[in-house]
Formats: C-alpha cells, structure tokens, sequence
C-alpha cells in the first residue's frame, strides 16, 4: 500500500489506530486524486479530525472528540486560512495547558489559547526536527 510506504516519520511514531487512519485515507485519496501532495493532505485532514499532534506523534483528542482541529480543517479546501500542525486550537484552555505542562513550555500559566496553541506548534516542531536527527 503506498500510505505505508509514504507515512511521514510523526505518524509511523503514533499509535497503529493513528498509522490506519492515515493509511486508509491517503490510499484512498490516491484513488480518487492521484498520488501527490491532495492525497498526504486529505489523510493528514483525517488525522487531525481525531487525532492531535503532541510533540514528535499523533495521539487520540482528549476524551475521544472528533471535529476539526483548526480553522483552515474546518472550510473547504479552496478556502485559505492558517493550520496550527496538528495543535488541536479548538481544544479547551485546560487541555492546552496540560499538553503545554508535558512539553515542559516555559511560562504557560500566563499565555492566552492562542499563545499555548503558538507555543505547542512551535514545541512540536522542534521535538519533530530532533527526532529525525536521531
């Protein structure tokens, strides 16, 4: 199957329920559009409905929640708005703050939603990168 063969490094790193959903999805997505960037899009779209990005993995929302993770995975793929890399920014300012605490992110009790959602893409980013590297 090509999903398996073209899985990004963060996903292989997550669960085999996360690993599936990618797999069945960018599969799929191949059929329908070719294989090429629509079809990683469309299976990382998937991911993010219920799965979140925390640190250089994917792991299940809190409590289970199914939706969009952002704006830009709410709207229509013609439709541009900005991606938050998996940050679940539709998530409560608790459940940042607890993803923040395992990040270990420096001043997080006095960060807003969108400072925590900032400081989470740009703390999963850097555990992605260091991952690579080995």
């Amino acid at each position: 199957m090509p999903g398996r063969q073209d899985m990004p490094s963060t996903v292989a790193r997550s669960s085999r329920k996360a690993q599936d959903t990618w797999v069945k999805t960018h599969d799929s997505a191949i059929k329908q559009y070719g294989a090429g960037r629509r079809a990683s899009q469309t299976a990382y779209a998937a991911l993010k409905h219920s799965f979140e990005k925390v640190g250089d993995h994917w792991e299940v929302k809190a409590g289970g929640a199914k939706g969009p993770s952002d704006a830009q995975a709410a709207t229509p793929r013609t439709v541009r708005r900005a991606s938050h890399g998996g940050v679940d920014a539709n998530a409560t300012k608790e459940h940042l703050l607890q993803i923040a605490r395992r990040l270990e992110i420096k001043g997080r009790s006095s960060m807003t939603r969108q400072q925590l959602v900032a400081a989470i893409e740009k703390a999963n980013t850097a555990a992605t990168a260091k991952a690579r590297r080995g």
